[in-house]
């Protein structure tokens, strides 16, 4: 994804700047026996930033100000509030279903991921939730319905799975559990290509990291 790839090399070309326009204003003094070396200088004067090209093409020399102007803002946009708000809701999800685990469950290994799972998604809400009142809230997010979102459990689903016990209910767990799993991993993955704010890919690679490592693991027991 090229663009999140430029925000980065951006954001490390502004730290090089930094970095180099602090080491103009305070010289070290020159080693015993050295020659002094002045610096490189960049279009304005100062000390040249070496800014990292685009697949397969060749860095480039900069000024300090044309580093700083090169890094983009990372004004969240409608795909980032759309993911955070409905995470939201997937998330909760999870965690009614661990709920039910933790009393109907037979085997320790489901009560086990399942405590995993609400111990990693519960602070996930809060700090999605945090994200939204710094941004000024909850938007509106037109064509997207919270029961349409991938890996949703419906909610006769849900009150089978309410119903189970033992051995059954472990195997409904599972496969509702994965398939929930599988969802989060593919929103987590349109936002990083649709979105535009650094703290929320962030958190939505926290998202694909855990959630396919869960998955792998349900998926073995």
């Amino acid at each position: 994804m090229w663009k999140r790839s430029a925000s980065v090399a951006a954001a490390a070309v502004l730290a090089l700047a930094a970095a180099l326009t602090a080491c103009e204003a305070e010289p070290a003094g020159p080693r015993a026996g050295a020659e002094p070396r002045p610096a490189a200088a960049g279009a304005s004067g100062g000390p040249a930033v070496v800014a990292p090209g685009k697949p397969g093409e060749p860095a480039r020399t900069i000024s300090p100000e044309e580093a700083r102007r090169a890094v983009p803002p990372d004004t969240p946009n409608a795909a980032d509030f759309t993911y955070t708000q409905m995470m939201i809701v997937h998330h909760g999800q999870a965690l009614e279903m661990t709920k039910l685990a933790a009393r109907h469950a037979s085997s320790t290994r489901v009560k086990q991921v399942a405590a995993r799972i609400a111990a990693a998604q519960a602070p996930e809400i809060g700090a999605m939730r945090g994200w939204l009142e710094t941004n000024g809230g909850p938007r509106p997010h037109a064509g997207h319905d919270h029961g349409t979102m991938p890996g949703m459990a419906t909610a006769a689903q849900l009150t089978r799975l309410g119903e189970a016990r033992g051995k059954a209910f472990d195997e409904l767990f599972l496969t509702l559990m994965i398939t929930h799993h599988q969802g989060a991993v593919t929103m987590a993955t349109e936002v990083l290509s649709e979105g535009n704010n650094i703290r929320v890919e962030e958190m939505a690679n926290d998202v694909i990291a855990q959630q396919t490592a869960e998955i792998s693991r349900m998926r073995a027991m």
